[in-house]
């Protein structure tokens, strides 16, 4: 083993990550060492060495004391450092540096301050953890002395253990000033035909200016917006390009249709588009009632796929025999789709929700993300609030969760049973420098959001960078549970923001009807430019409703109707009763037919 140990230091190069640095001295001090057996070897480095090997290798004072357990706890500690790759080969493929990607060097130097002013992040991981650790205290204190008093929360002892338990909160009843108003407002809004919908919006918005050709930026026709609005519908209801296809209308000919759709209608395009339209709906003074723009949520639609499609997973509650897709999006708070992506199958990582956040192109920007309580991890709330966002998920489970102190003598009193567990904020300091890289790296579009987990985890280990950013985010997740426990009004407003997003759903549902809501396209570009056509159809009657109710507000005040802040905030701008998804049918017979001729047959030759 000293044959091959010592012929492995000297031609292959190692470093480390700040967790593997212990070792590297060790390895970097054996390199020095001429004759491992015969060196007295006192002054070795042994910070590395666990309590499994220091029986072995260390005496009473700490120095080494076996020269043979010595090395064998290197070996083993660099196999381990190389599986966690805590130590790497920087020029290696398999082994290389899991940070790979990230700023470094002159780059990361050069951007460090900037970035941390950017974030509102302090580069002293003292000031930071003590900030967190000061906060957290404060937040089991007053938990702890409004327990008493708060009467959805209570403290159970279950299976030897105390268990938090939360009650739903009650539904608000609808004042008869809110069922008045929204009667009100019913009965005067237009009835219209969605293809109607999309061009008044079209002209209020400019939305299909967004629209490019692929490959000649300026080119148009005539009637393009009638064109292109046809061509959406098609893909938002889920129709196919039949029923809008009109032989007396150059604009909705079947070539057109397809040429505009194949040159126009691409993923890029579509979130532009939607940018105007979120823009417009922003304008509105009503927008400003239902939300600040400040907040959005995230959550899934499901559609099940053909079985041939490649971007599907399965998922019998879901899907049934068959397979599907999830159309991940993100909603503000004032009713618009801010992004989204599809994914195949029921995938629940919550890290999709930190892409959509990044790359979202709006004049929104939200700074705290509601979901359901299926979609949260450790990591996520640590990357949610390095990067300066808020992340408040619903906990429907909260007496299963786990709950984190950092200081193991305080006392919370009641709550002590539920503080079992405690932060590491050890490790949250060595690894503060890499943290604030990573975030950087994410923050200027140097890493997508999607591909961090090749930094965070080798295949099913966690890297210490993945613990340390665990760790973080133990403390701000135990931070949000409990005030999500001493707040009913922060309940409140999750849920009423992940109504927002149920009642999008059901438009959701409503709009894309053909097909019995069956997704037909079998590639994820397909599917993308489908569910981004109804995203953008969606956003459309939202703004479509939101102006029309914005001028019945305002007849209703001239009327002297006194209308409160409260009912305008429960109004929605998602209705969709008035609003015909289905077109119209025709019950115009030739007259030749009428009196019993044949229509005529069709040239198979023609389109």
């Amino acid at each position: 083993m000293r044959t091959l140990f010592s012929a492995l230091l000297r031609r292959i190069t190692l470093d480390a990550t700040p967790a593997g640095q212990p070792l590297i001295a060790a390895l970097n001090y054996l390199r020095r060492v001429e004759d491992w057996t015969k060196t007295r070897m006192t002054d070795a480095p042994t910070e590395f060495i666990g309590p499994a090997w220091k029986r072995h290798a260390l005496d009473d004072a700490g120095r080494v004391a076996d020269n043979r357990a010595y090395v064998f706890a290197a070996l083993e500690g660099l196999r381990t450092g190389l599986k966690r790759r805590d130590v790497f080969i920087p020029a290696g493929v398999r082994y290389a540096d899991p940070r790979r990607g990230l700023l470094s060097g002159e780059a990361w130097n050069a951007a460090r301050l900037t970035i941390c002013r950017s974030l509102d992040r302090s580069p002293d991981a003292e000031a930071e953890v003590g900030d967190l650790s000061s906060r957290l205290d404060r937040a089991w204190r007053q938990v702890a002395a409004n327990l008493p008093s708060n009467p959805a929360a209570r403290i159970e002892r279950r299976n030897g253990r105390d268990e938090l338990v939360l009650s739903p909160l009650d539904k608000i009843e609808r004042p008869p000033s809110l069922t008045a108003l929204q009667s009100a407002i019913s009965a005067r809004m237009p009835r219209i035909d969605l293809p109607d919908v999309m061009l008044e919006i079209a002209a209020r918005s400019g939305f299909a200016h967004a629209f490019t050709h692929v490959s000649e930026r300026h080119a148009r026709v005539e009637e393009f917006t009638t064109s292109l609005c046809g061509a959406l519908i098609a893909q938002a209801c889920n129709i196919g390009f039949e029923p809008m296809v009109r032989t007396d209308q150059p604009a909705l000919s079947r070539a057109r249709l397809s040429w505009v759709s194949q040159n126009f209608v691409r993923p890029e395009t579509i979130a532009a588009a939607n940018a105007r339209i979120v823009a417009a709906q922003n304008a509105l003074p009503i927008a400003h009632i239902w939300g600040s723009g400040e907040v959005a949520s995230a959550d899934g639609i499901r559609f099940v796929a053909p079985s041939s499609a490649i971007h599907a997973g399965p998922n019998p509650k879901y899907f049934g025999a068959g397979r599907g897709i999830t159309y991940y999006n993100l909603v503000s708070d004032q009713f618009t789709g801010l992004n989204a992506i599809v994914v195949p199958g029921t995938l629940r990582d919550s890290l999709l929700i930190l892409g959509l956040l990044l790359e979202q192109e709006t004049d929104l920007d939200p700074t705290e993300v509601m979901t359901d309580t299926a979609a949260y991890a450790d990591t996520v709330f640590g990357l949610f609030w390095l990067l300066g966002y808020q992340f408040s998920p619903r906990l429907a489970d909260i007496g299963d969760a786990r709950f984190w102190r950092i200081d193991r003598t305080a006392d919370y009193g009641a709550l002590n049973g539920l503080a079992r567990h405690r932060i590491d904020i050890e490790l949250i300091k060595r690894n503060w420098e890499d943290l604030l890289r990573l975030v950087g790296s994410l923050k200027l579009g140097r890493i997508h959001a999607g591909a961090i987990m090749r930094v965070l985890q080798v295949k099913d280990r966690p890297t210490t960078l993945a613990r340390a950013l665990a760790e973080l985010g133990r403390i701000v997740k135990t931070l949000h549970m409990l005030g999500y426990v001493d707040s009913q009004e922060n309940r409140r407003r999750i849920l009423t923001q992940l109504n927002r997003q149920e009642f999008r759903h059901r438009l959701a549902r409503r709009v894309c009807h053909g097909e019995r809501g069956e997704i037909r396209k079998a590639y994820r570009q397909e599917q993308e430019e489908q569910l981004g056509a109804l995203g953008l159809t969606l956003n459309a009657i939202a703004l479509w409703n939101a102006t029309y109710i914005q001028a019945a507000l305002d007849q209703l005040t001239r009327d002297g109707w006194d209308i409160s802040q409260p009912d305008i905030a429960r109004v929605s701008p998602l209705a969709f009763k008035h609003i015909n998804f289905l077109g119209r049918y025709a019950f115009d017979l030739p007259q030749a037919v009428a009196e019993g001729a044949l229509r005529p047959l069709r040239d198979p030759n023609s389109e």
